[in-house]
C-alpha cells in the first residue's frame, strides 16, 4: 500500500441501533468542536476521514468500505451485515467491546455465541484493536488472512490535541481505573498502591467517582491522609477530563482485562506515563511500564521512581511518543487500514 493510496483510503464504521449519532470527519476534529471526540472506533472514521453511523441505510449510501461493529444480542449487526452485502459493500467485523472479560460476558449465551459465529463467517474479514481479539476471530474464522490487529488510533500528530503541561505545574497520581465491580480492572489493588504511594511521597491522588454514595464510602475506607484525595464526582467533556489527567505526574492502573487501552492513550494525549495495565495501547506504547507479566510490587517501585525522578518521567514519555507516532497515530493507523481492506478490493478485481 503506497502512501498515495492510504491518503485516499476512506472508511465508513457502521453501530447498528447504537446511541452515537451520524457523524462525518472530513478533517480531525479539534478538542469541544464535535459530537463525540476522535478516540475509540470513531478513532477509525476520523483517522480515515470517513464517518460513524447507526443507520444502515446511511452506511450504504457513502459508498465506501464499512467496519461493522457487533453490540448487544447482535441482531441488528446481522441485519444490517446482510443489507450491506446486498449492495457491494465490503464489510469488516469487530465486537464493540473487547476487553476479555466483555468477550467472555457477550458470548456465554447460546444464541448470541451462534449468531456471532455466523457473522464473523459470512463477513469480509475481522478487525480486532487487541492481539487476543485477534485469536478469537482466527479460531472462527480458520484464515489468518482475513484478521488484523489493528490498535484504535490517537492523534498524537496534531498539536491541537496535545494537552501536555510543563513538569512543575503537574503533580500527583491519577488512578485510570474507576470500576469496582469488575475483578479484571483490580480497581481497588490500584488505590491501595496508590495510598502507599501517597505515603511513600506526599503525593495526592486523583480518582474518578461517577458512582456516587457506596462508591464514596469504599473510598473512605481507604484512610488517605487529610487533603490527599482528590475525587471527581461529575461527568466532565473528553477535552477537561484530559485536562485534569495532565495535571499529574503519572496514570497509575492494575487492569488484567487485555482492553484496547483507553486509559494508555488519554495518558498519550496528555504526555505523561501510564504506569501499569496490559491493554494494547500500553504494551506498544508503555512497554517499559505495562503491568503485562509484572508483579504489583514492580508496578509500585516503577511508580515511585517517576513520581521521584522528572529525567525518568521525560524519557518515558519521549518513548511513548515516538511508538505512538510510529504505530498508534492517525497516519500509521489509515495505514493499516488501507494496507488490511486493500485485499479485499484486489480479490474482487
Amino acid at each position: 500500500m503506497t502512501l498515495q493510496g492510504a491518503e485516499d483510503f476512506r472508511l465508513t464504521v457502521l453501530n447498528p441501533g447504537g446511541r452515537d449519532p451520524e457523524q462525518q470527519f472530513h478533517s480531525v476534529p479539534a478538542p469541544g468542536e464535535d459530537a463525540h471526540p476522535p478516540i475509540n472506533f470513531h478513532a477509525f472514521a476520523a483517522c480515515a476521514q470517513g464517518a460513524f453511523h447507526r443507520d444502515p441505510r446511511r452506511a450504504i449510501a457513502e459508498d465506501t468500505p464499512v467496519l461493522l461493529l457487533l453490540r448487544g444480542d447482535f441482531r441488528a449487526s446481522e441485519r444490517a451485515l446482510a443489507d450491506l452485502k446486498k449492495h457491494g459493500r465490503t464489510v469488516v467485523v469487530s465486537l464493540k467491546e473487547t476487553g476479555l472479560h466483555q468477550i467472555a460476558q457477550q458470548l456465554r449465551d447460546r444464541a448470541r455465541l451462534s449468531r456471532f459465529i455466523k457473522i464473523v463467517a459470512q463477513a469480509d474479514g475481522c478487525i480486532a484493536t487487541t492481539p487476543e481479539t485477534a485469536e478469537i476471530y482466527q479460531s472462527v474464522r480458520w484464515s489468518v488472512r482475513r484478521v488484523a490487529f489493528i490498535p484504535t488510533s490517537y492523534p498524537v500528530e496534531d498539536q491541537r490535541w496535545n494537552f501536555c503541561l510543563p513538569p512543575d505545574e503537574q503533580s500527583g497520581i491519577f488512578v485510570g481505573t474507576r470500576e469496582w465491580d469488575v475483578p479484571s480492572r483490580n480497581h481497588f489493588a490500584a488505590l491501595l498502591v496508590a495510598r502507599q504511594l501517597c505515603d511513600a511521597t506526599g503525593e495526592p491522588v486523583t480518582v474518578v467517582n461517577l458512582d456516587g454514595y457506596k462508591a464514596r464510602r469504599l473510598l473512605s475506607e481507604l484512610k488517605f491522609p487529610e487533603g490527599k484525595l482528590h475525587v471527581i464526582e461529575k461527568w466532565k467533556s473528553y477535552p477537561d477530563y484530559l485536562r485534569d489527567v495532565a495535571r499529574h505526574k503519572i496514570v497509575l492502573q492494575l487492569d488484567r482485562s487485555h482492553v484496547p487501552g483507553q486509559v494508555a492513550g488519554d495518558a498519550l494525549l496528555c504526555r505523561i506515563p501510564c504506569v501499569g495495565g496490559d491493554g494494547a495501547i500500553e504494551r506498544i506504547a508503555f512497554s517499559r511500564t505495562c503491568g503485562e507479566g509484572r508483579a504489583i510490587t514492580e508496578i509500585a517501585s516503577m511508580a515511585l521512581d517517576l513520581l521521584k525522578n522528572t529525567d525518568l518521567r521525560g524519557a518515558i514519555v519521549s518513548e511513548s511518543e515516538q511508538r505512538a507516532l510510529e504505530h498508534l497515530s492517525f497516519q500509521a493507523v489509515r495505514s493499516q487500514l488501507a494496507k488490511f481492506f486493500a485485499q479485499f478490493a484486489q480479490g474482487e478485481r
